[in-house]
């Protein structure tokens, strides 16, 4: 690996050397192509083609990744693109699951724009969020100009941040918080857009209706569960969340006002004795995560979110059609669910939006939510940082540093 990093600091790219090898601690493969270079000599980005950039030829583990020294970096083709140098990227659960194949049908058809066109989506870069430095942007792009810092996610239709530099747009980035380095930055936006979706969207709370609410989040120490403390917390939600007892300090120091251990205490049990929520966040998902809306408040519109619904997992399974058809009745079942007792069910996933990280900017600038992260990784060992959050049991969240 430190050869590898030497390489990135002091040479550059030359495809005509091109060679594979593997780091005897990790199942990806590195790609590697170089000519020996002054480090002053190093061309600008203007004259620059090449980046490293972690790529998949299939759907798999680990061992399908593969660090390419020899991929183009991507240009401007659309007006409303900003292209990004890439400073650092976090790791979700979401990179985990799209490397298996996770919602490959449908988001095929976003980055193919249609059903007509089957081109194939490999190679494929995994990574949502990001946090850099402006590098160019197209005509229509009013907000940003080169050298702007800045953080955000993209759409999973699109190629990752799990590389040196990437293309986004205005609606799916912010200016970065002064205060936060492209470390801190990079860990916020996938996390903060899926409890945007969930809190906001889906639950309809806001700060102005939020204050005195009783609030469930379950699995409370992982990167959104962290994230879905402050943001309530900052409204003025009264929360409840379950954890291992080791990470329950950590929480309440967040903004959570009383946790439950989950590996001492039977969750269920200890639920029954407190009084009942309106609104419940549910990242865990399926029949497990569902029984919690027993907890929920009846005939008081409250509301049960989960932001793991099967919706992209019945398309992969059934098809485009019939997975439609799945989908509206596994919901219809979750809603009729709620409904004998006026208790109201619903799903929700990550979405873009450029309101919501504007808010969410302005809560960070004003201190009220912190950046919480656990691990960083150089961008050499991505796979030990997958292999990280395949283990689960997260304290925050897991960052890619690139400079």
């Amino acid at each position: 690996m430190k050869n590898i990093i030497m390489m990135r600091s002091l040479y550059r790219i030359n495809s005509t050397f091109l060679t594979t090898h593997s780091h005897p601690h990790q199942s990806g493969k590195i790609l590697t192509g170089f000519r020996c270079l002054h480090q002053q000599d190093v061309s600008p980005t203007e004259s620059r083609t090449k980046m490293f950039a972690w790529q998949m030829h299939s759907y798999g583990g680990n061992d399908q990744l593969t660090l390419s020294a020899t991929n183009r970096i991507p240009t401007i083709k659309n007006p409303n693109d900003i292209l990004v140098e890439v400073h650092a990227a976090s790791v979700n659960p979401i990179d985990i699951r799209m490397r298996g194949g996770y919602g490959q049908r449908i988001l095929n058809i976003m980055r193919n724009q249609g059903l007509l066109n089957t081109r194939s989506e490999f190679p494929l870069t995994l990574g949502r969020d990001f946090s850099g430095i402006v590098v160019e942007s197209g005509r229509n792009v009013k907000k940003y100009k080169p050298g702007d810092e800045v953080y955000g996610v993209l759409g999973p239709q699109r190629q990752g941040s799990h590389a040196e530099y990437t293309i986004s747009s205005e609606r799916e980035m912010a200016h970065k918080p002064r205060h936060l380095s492209h470390v801190e930055a990079a860990s916020i936006p996938y996390v903060a857009l899926t409890n945007w979706s969930a809190i906001y969207t889906a639950g309809r709370l806001t700060s102005n209706n939020t204050p005195g609410k009783r609030i469930l989040v379950l699995a409370g120490s992982g990167g959104i569960g962290t994230f879905a403390i402050q943001l309530l917390k900052a409204w003025g939600g009264e929360i409840v969340t379950t954890c291992s007892g080791d990470a329950s300090e950590q929480l309440l120091q967040l903004g959570a006002d009383y946790t439950i251990d989950y590996k001492q205490q039977d969750v269920l049990t200890e639920l029954a004795k407190l009084p009942r929520f309106d609104f419940i966040l549910d990242p865990l998902g399926g029949e497990k995560g569902e029984q919690y809306s027993q907890f929920l408040k009846s005939w008081q519109n409250a509301k049960f979110v989960s932001i793991a619904p099967p919706f992209l997992t019945n398309f992969d399974n059934y098809g485009i059609l019939p997975g439609l058809v799945k989908n509206i009745g596994d919901l219809g079942c979750s809603a009729l669910k709620g409904a004998k007792d006026g208790k109201i069910i619903r799903w929700a996933v990550f979405a873009p939006s450029e309101q919501g990280l504007k808010k969410i900017t302005d809560l960070i600038i004003s201190r009220q939510i912190h950046p919480v992260v656990e691990k960083v990784f150089e961008l050499e060992d991505l796979p030990s940082a997958y292999e990280k959050i395949e283990s689960g049991h997260s304290r925050g969240k897991t960052v890619i540093k690139m400079k």
